[in-house]
């Protein structure tokens, strides 16, 4: 009994000595350097972006051209789509070529499409259209291709990616006679861009998805 009167006694006297330390401080809070006193309060905060508006453009640049896709064909592909119309299925330049990879009507016609206000309108045509005309020039440059392929012309190092991306430029006869002057004979379209540009600008893409085919057409891919 009288253990447990000494410490309650004890702690009493204890609570009580903290108090009066607390309570005798001498220190006061400066509330001065709280003061909002010049500060600029009188803004606001921009509403949030629409999160699905802002995923949809974030996707779409990345189906254009995006750097994870490397050097794999589709990384060919819309490599190529956006140096020839930023990927615009529904581009015209002022020279009349169409579309995301910016077709002439004649090269057209040679893969089966004959009616170029529908082949603009439609992307998944203009998906197969790339595909034919592609395997069409590399059945065309199918023996060039195994010439020169490792080989350099002007500090170039020739590739089949690059020999099919400049035919789709100036057409394949145009890049024969590149390949087989040894640069001599370098087209150029009329915007300036040459045969040999297309060649190193496209070299060492996977293009082995693609089958020489002479007799490709778009309506059969």
């Amino acid at each position: 009994m009288k253990k447990s009167i000494a410490s309650y006694l004890i702690l009493s006297l204890t609570v009580c000595v903290l108090l009066y330390v607390s309570l005798s401080s001498t220190d006061t809070i400066d509330l001065s350097k709280y003061s909002t006193k010049g500060l600029e309060l009188n803004y606001t905060v921009s509403p949030e972006p629409n999160t699905h508006e802002s995923d949809l453009a974030l996707n779409e640049g990345n189906r254009l051209f995006s750097p994870y896709l490397g050097k794999s064909f589709v990384g060919f592909k819309e490599a190529l789509a956006f140096k020839e119309s930023r990927g615009d299925y529904f581009s015209v330049n002022t020279l009349g070529y169409l579309g995301k990879y910016q077709f002439g009507t004649e090269t057209l016609k040679m893969i089966g499409i004959y009616n170029p206000a529908h082949f603009l309108s439609n992307p998944e045509l203009q998906e197969r259209a790339f595909i034919a005309n592609a395997e069409r020039n590399k059945w065309i440059l199918r023996r060039d291709i195994k010439n020169f392929v490792g080989k350099k012309i002007n500090g170039v190092v020739i590739t089949e990616s690059g020999i099919l991306a400049a035919a789709h430029l100036a057409g394949p006869g145009s890049v024969k006679h590149y390949l087989r002057s040894y640069g001599v004979d370098d087209y150029e379209d009329s915007y300036g861009t040459s045969v040999q540009y297309y060649i190193k600008k496209f070299s060492g893409y996977d293009t082995s998805f693609l089958k020489p085919n002479k007799k490709a057409k778009a309506t059969s891919i």
